[in-house]
Parts: structure tokens; C-alpha cells; sequence
């Protein structure tokens, strides 16, 4: 049901490379008249949604908002990205359930609160 997500920042630059370093992509830039976004690559019509960083005076960075859930093959593979890039793991990789495979949360380099989720 979601289809697209804003992730607040407070220093683009410093947020693109965090998010690029962990997930292996690239955020492409696009300025809106001063509203800056860093938009995530779109999912070439797999599953799922896509959204973008954005910085802008009326968007604050947090861990008490909503929790972005980040797919993954193996939440593994990001969270050992996490701190090298300059975050920190707020809860390591942790078994749902069986049916529900596992999930991840970090803290990125704006303290915001992002979550990861796998079948393995």
C-alpha cells in the first residue's frame, strides 16, 4: 500500500553518500525551486515502493517518526554497512518468524530511524 516515502535531512550531501554506501546505489539530485531531494533509483515495476531524501526547512530529521521499511536479500548485507557509513545499528538482525523472515533498524547519519526487512 505504500507508494512513495520522504526520508527528512539535514545535510544532503552528507545523507546521499550514507544511503549510497549502504545500499549500493545511486541518489540522483533534483531541485524542485530550492525544495533539494535525493531520489532513490524506482524499482523498474518490481514490488514495492520508492521515495527519495528531502531537505527542506519543514521537514525535521527523526527516530520517533514513521519507520521506512527498506527490502533487502539478506538484512545482513546493509546493517554491516551501517556504521562505516557513519550510522549505527539501533536494533541488529533479528528472526520475525519463520513465516516473516527478519528485519534490521539503524539510525542514519541525520538520526533518522530506518528499518530493514528479509527472508533470510
Amino acid at each position: 500500500m505504500v507508494g512513495w516515502f520522504e526520508i527528512p535531512v539535514s545535510d544532503m550531501a552528507r545523507a546521499k553518500k550514507f544511503y549510497e554506501t549502504v545500499f549500493k546505489v545511486e541518489v540522483k539530485d533534483v531541485d524542485f525551486g530550492g525544495l533539494k531531494m535525493g531520489w532513490f533509483p524506482d524499482n523498474n515495476g518490481a514490488y514495492g515502493a520508492t521515495g527519495t531524501l528531502i531537505q527542506q526547512e519543514s521537514y525535521i530529521p527523526s527516530q520517533e517518526g514513521t519507520l521506512v521499511y527498506f527490502m533487502s536479500e539478506n538484512v545482513q548485507n546493509e546493517l554491516d554497512r551501517i556504521e562505516a557509513a557513519g550510522g549505527k545499528i539501533y536494533q541488529p538482525k533479528t528472526k520475525i518468524s519463520d513465516e516473516h523472515g527478519f528485519m534490521g533498524v539503524f539510525i542514519d547519519t541525520e538520526g533518522n530511524r530506518v528499518a530493514l526487512h528479509s527472508n533470510a
